[in-house]
């Protein structure tokens, strides 16, 4: 059957509930996935309206008593937002507030099996710590949620896909986050993460940090000190793997085959590799949890919410390929919980 997909509808105050709505009337979703939205039905009655889609919202408690046929948006109602005092393209308390009981609660449905991926859009971090919720970003909160200390994000455009050795730290701080034993650690989890997608032998790069990989030392000596010896250790241990590789080639060569993977160093590395190649369909995809999570990779937009001009694409893309990975991820869970 197609696999069901749980979507927070993020915070009310940005485009979140116009791009859920616009993405669930999309004809292809509507072939490939079952969709449950986690969210306020005032709010997207609202959405549905701004964005002239003919959809029909169906109030359910589980999953399972959706009606998934055409021209229906089955929603999980929170009730939590307060229309008279919604301010949309404002950031508010209340819509951090809701958007992380939305993130709850479609993570729980995962959790409980009830749906297959969550598939998550934007939130803001101002809203968050207005309300007070003690994280920054989807990856923390679903972190927390499923007890993972380390979740492993991957984008994914086209069939470029891209993992991050550091995210949020000053490039400063990446440089020296770059040692042999965290990329050892990195190389693994990025290889058991592609294999619960279904790349059962992957063949992965490594992007160089310095201009041309150090040139032997020249320009830097992390390649010469950590990533070739990482690199070559992990060769040893049967993974199929080259690198340092200078960055001006790598996303250009996997982009086209050559790789099934690329290990960026350090934040804007792989997302400016990955966003040049196609903005609105790069998909963040966080490995490493007992769920599955796919992911616009784009804001709240507040200056144009409200306006029904958002596009939709990246939502689509995000739950295309939650659709795509569902049935790797679900075999594999339940391997793992067999043994």
């Amino acid at each position: 059957m197609k696999p069901i997909i749980a979507i927070p509808m993020g915070d009310v105050a940005g485009i979140g509930p116009e791009i859920t709505v616009r993405a669930l009337a999309d004809k292809m979703i509507q072939e490939i996935a079952r969709c449950v939205v986690v969210g306020d039905k005032d709010v997207l009655e609202d959405a549905i309206r701004v964005s002239g889609v003919d959809l029909r919202i169906n109030c359910i408690e589980e999953p399972e008593d959706g009606d998934y046929t055409p021209g229906v948006l089955n929603l999980i109602d929170l009730d939590n937002i307060d229309m008279n005092t919604l301010k949309i393209g404002e950031i508010q308390a209340m819509t951090g507030q809701a958007a992380y009981e939305y993130i709850k609660k479609a993570t729980e449905l995962c959790l409980e099996h009830k749906a297959d991926v969550l598939s998550t859009t934007a939130i803001n971090k101002e809203s968050l710590k207005l309300a007070g919720v003690p994280y920054i970003g989807h990856t923390e909160i679903v972190g927390a949620l499923t007890g993972t200390k380390n979740p492993l994000t991957m984008f994914q455009v086209r069939n470029l896909r891209v993992f991050f050795l550091t995210r949020h730290v000053s490039l400063r701080k990446a440089c020296d986050l770059v040692t042999k034993d965290s990329l050892l650690t990195f190389i693994d989890d990025c290889v058991k993460a592609l294999q619960v997608l279904g790349v059962e032998s992957p063949k992965i790069a490594v992007a160089g940090l310095n201009p041309h990989s150090g040139e032997h030392g020249l320009f830097g000596t992390e390649e010469v000190d950590h990533v070739i010896p990482a690199v070559r250790e992990a060769k040893a241990r049967g993974i199929d793997i080259e690198g340092p590789i200078g960055a001006d080639s790598v996303f250009y060569q996997a982009l086209n085959g050559r790789y099934d993977a690329v290990l960026s160093l350090y934040h804007d590395q792989g997302h400016i590799a990955t966003k040049m190649v196609d903005f609105e369909r790069t998909i963040s995809i966080t490995n490493g949890m007992p769920i599955l999570r796919t992911s616009v990779d784009h804001g709240t937009a507040l200056d144009i919410a409200g306006k029904g001009i958002a596009s939709p694409v990246s939502m689509i893309e995000a739950i295309r390929l939650a659709v795509e990975y569902a049935p790797n991820f679900k075999r594999e869970s339940q391997s793992l919980q067999a043994v």
